[in-house]
């Protein structure tokens, strides 16, 4: 039991060093599961199942991928933020890059991509990073 709490008390409290090593280790093994999916999962005999392990893995292989590399850049290059505000704006942005980017599969599946469905999406998440933006100096 005691495990247990010490566990998610340093879960909690995590280190830099730990985030950045789960985050690596994390996508790193989604990069695994996505390239097996991409070279197992037929997209024409598949069913839901497998194009939900599709968009799934490659949803978190560039959250992950993105995360780390702009976490690089603003920390480490720019050094205009603490670390632990540098991980909330990496990771935040990460998110919706690889939700637009996954809706944009999507859509490219579904043949309804168009310009102007890029676009509005391109406006809809810049629309609602701005929108968390303005929560965020809320706070301050």
């Amino acid at each position: 039991m005691f495990v247990l709490l010490f566990n998610v008390f340093n879960f909690i409290f995590m280190t830099l060093r730990a985030y950045l090593t789960l985050m690596t280790f994390a996508t790193i093994v989604c990069a695994v599961v996505f390239s097996i999916a991409v070279t197992v999962i037929n997209p024409f005999t598949t069913n839901s199942l497998g194009f939900i392990l599709f968009y799934s893995s490659l949803f978190l292989v560039i959250t992950g991928l993105v995360a780390i590399i702009g976490f690089v850049v603003r920390f480490v290059i720019l050094r205009r933020h603490l670390a632990v505000r540098a991980v909330i704006i990496s990771f935040r942005q990460a998110f919706l890059v690889a939700l637009l980017a996954s809706v944009a599969l999507m859509l490219l599946a579904n043949k309804l991509f168009s310009w102007l469905n890029v676009f509005l999406l391109i406006i809809g998440f810049s629309a609602l990073e701005f929108f968390l933006l303005s929560l965020g100096h809320e706070d301050d």
